[in-house]
C-alpha cells in the first residue's frame, strides 16, 4: 500500500478489499494493535458500516486490541521498576559470555555443582520483558555455579548475594503467570477466544494479591503494572467474558466468580454490564431466526408425516391450541436454557467448536453467536507471523530465490510442521523414492 498510512488512508484501502470480497455484511470484530492510526481507522469504519446496518450492536465489539501487545505494554511499564540484582543478573552472564576462557571456566563450575550444562544461560533483549523472564529463569538454575566462579575468579564482582538470589527468585516468580499468558495468545493451534478470560483475570488477580501482600519491590511494579492494566481492561474484558461464558466449562458462573475476586464491592455492577451485553448480542441472533439445518428439518418432517394425521387433527388438541393462544406461557430463550444447563468437568479435554457443531440442533441461535464469537483473534501475533515468515526464507545470504523455489520451502516447511503434513511429506518422499 503507498503512502500516506494514516487511518483515512487505512480506511478507505479496507472498504475497498471489503467491497473486492463481498464481506461488508459478514465482519463481526477487527483485532489491532494500538497505533493512533489503526485507532482512528477502526472509528471511521465503524461509523461507516453503521450506516449501512451492517454491525452486530452497532460495533460495540468491532474493535478488538490485541491482547499480546496489551500484555508486553502492561509488563514493560513494571519493568521500568527494575531491580538491582537483576541488572547484577544480567552483567554476571554478560561477564560469564565475553570470553571462551570464562565459558569453559563457568562450565566447570557447572560440572562442579552437578548441574546440566545443555540448558545454557540466556541473555535478555531489554525491549522484550519475556526474554527477560527467561534469562531469570536460566540464572536461577545455574545460581550455584555462579557462586562457584565468585570463589574461583577474583575478577567476577556482579554475583548477587543470597538475599538478592531470593529477590530475583520471587520476581520470577510473579511474572511467571504473564509468560504463561504470553505463550497462550501467542499460539496458532488452539485460536479460539474463551481461552483467554481464565488467563488475563489470573494475572489481574496476581497483580491485586502482589499489591497488598508482596515485597516493596514487587509491590511497586504492581501499582505500574495495574494503572496500564486498567487502562485497557474494561476495552476486552467484556467480550473475552462472553466468550468464556459460551464454554460448556465455565459458563456464567465462572465470570461472576471472578468479578467477586476482582472487584470485590462492584462486582455486581461489571457483572451486570456482561450479562447485559451478553443478552444484547444473542437478541441480534434471536431476531434474525435462525435456521435449523435443512437435514433436521428433513427428518423432522418425515417424523411428523409417518404419525397419525387423525390424531393430530383432533378437536381435543385443537382445543388445546386456542387454549396456548389465551394463556401466553413463558418462554425460555435458548441462551437462558444453555445456562441453566450444568457445566462441564473444567479439566476435561474439550473441542469447543466440535461441541458448539454437535449443539447445533439444540442451540442454533446460541452456536451462531458462539461460532462468530469464538473466532475472534484476540492477537494479531499468529498473523504478524505468518507475514514475516518471507523474512526468515528471504535474508541477506539468499535473496536472489526464484518465487517457485520459495514458494517450495515454504509448503516444505509447512509440511514438515504440520501434524497431517508431516505423514503427506513423508509419504510424497517415498512415492518419489520409488519412482
Amino acid at each position: 500500500m503507498p503512502p500516506p498510512h494514516d487511518g483515512i488512508a487505512l480506511c478507505e484501502k479496507l472498504q475497498s478489499l471489503f467491497l473486492e470480497w463481498k464481506i461488508e455484511s459478514k465482519l463481526f470484530s477487527v483485532t489491532l494493535d494500538n497505533a493512533s492510526a489503526n485507532n482512528v481507522c477502526v472509528d471511521y469504519l465503524r461509523n461507516q458500516l453503521n450506516l449501512r446496518r451492517a454491525l452486530l450492536c452497532e460495533g460495540q465489539f468491532f474493535h478488538i486490541r490485541c491482547t499480546a501487545h496489551i500484555v508486553n505494554l502492561i509488563v514493560q511499564e513494571g519493568m521500568k521498576e527494575i531491580d538491582v540484582s537483576i541488572s547484577k543478573i544480567r552483567e554476571s552472564i554478560k561477564y560469564v559470555k565475553g570470553s571462551q576462557a570464562r565459558k569453559q571456566k563457568f562450565l566447570d563450575c557447572v560440572k562442579q555443582s552437578c548441574l546440566e550444562s545443555k540448558r545454557g544461560l540466556r541473555q535478555d533483549v531489554p525491549t522484550r520483558w519475556n526474554s527477560t523472564f527467561i534469562m531469570l529463569e536460566s540464572a536461577l538454575y545455574y545460581r550455584r555455579a555462579f557462586q562457584q566462579l565468585e570463589l574461583g575468579d577474583s575478577n567476577f564482582k556482579t554475583c548477587p548475594v543470597n538475599s538478592e538470589w531470593e529477590r530475583v527468585e520471587k520476581i520470577s516468580t510473579f511474572l511467571k503467570p504473564f509468560y504463561d499468558i504470553t505463550k497462550v495468545i501467542s499460539g496458532t493451534k488452539y485460536p479460539t477466544a474463551n481461552l483467554y478470560f481464565p488467563c488475563i483475570s489470573t494475572a489481574y488477580a496476581t497483580l491485586k494479591h502482589e499489591l497488598i501482600e508482596g515485597p516493596d519491590y514487587i509491590k511497586q511494579m504492581c501499582r505500574r503494572m495495574i494503572a496500564k492494566f486498567e487502562k485497557y481492561w474494561h476495552d476486552f474484558s467484556v467480550i473475552l467474558a462472553i466468550a468464556v461464558i459460551l464454554d460448556p466449562r465455565y459458563k456464567f458462573a465462572f465470570v461472576e466468580w471472578c468479578y467477586k475476586r476482582l472487584y470485590v464491592g462492584d462486582y455486581v455492577f461489571e457483572v451486570k454490564k456482561v450479562k447485559d451485553s451478553l443478552f444484547s448480542l444473542f437478541s441480534n441472533y434471536a431476531s434474525n431466526n435462525v435456521n435449523v439445518p435443512a437435514n433436521v428439518s428433513e427428518r423432522r418432517n418425515s417424523e411428523c408425516t409417518n404419525s397419525s394425521s387423525t390424531v393430530i387433527n383432533s378437536q381435543f388438541l385443537q382445543n388445546f391450541d386456542s387454549f396456548e393462544e389465551e394463556v401466553e406461557m413463558p418462554k425460555k430463550f435458548e441462551l437462558e436454557m444453555y445456562l441453566d444447563e450444568p457445566k462441564i468437568d473444567r479439566k476435561i479435554e474439550l473441542d469447543i467448536l466440535h461441541f458448539w457443531k454437535a449443539n447445533q440442533y439444540r442451540f442454533p441461535e446460541v452456536s451462531a453467536m458462539a461460532r462468530d464469537v469464538l473466532c475472534i483473534p484476540i492477537s494479531t501475533v499468529a498473523s504478524e507471523s505468518a507475514f514475516s515468515n518471507s523474512g526468515r526464507i528471504l535474508d541477506q545470504y539468499r535473496s536472489a530465490l526464484k518465487h517457485d523455489i520459495v514458494e517450495a520451502l515454504v509448503c516444505s516447511k509447512d509440511w514438515l510442521y504440520g501434524d497431517k503434513g508431516a505423514v503427506f511429506f513423508k509419504l510424497l518422499l517415498m512415492h518419489v523414492h520409488f519412482l
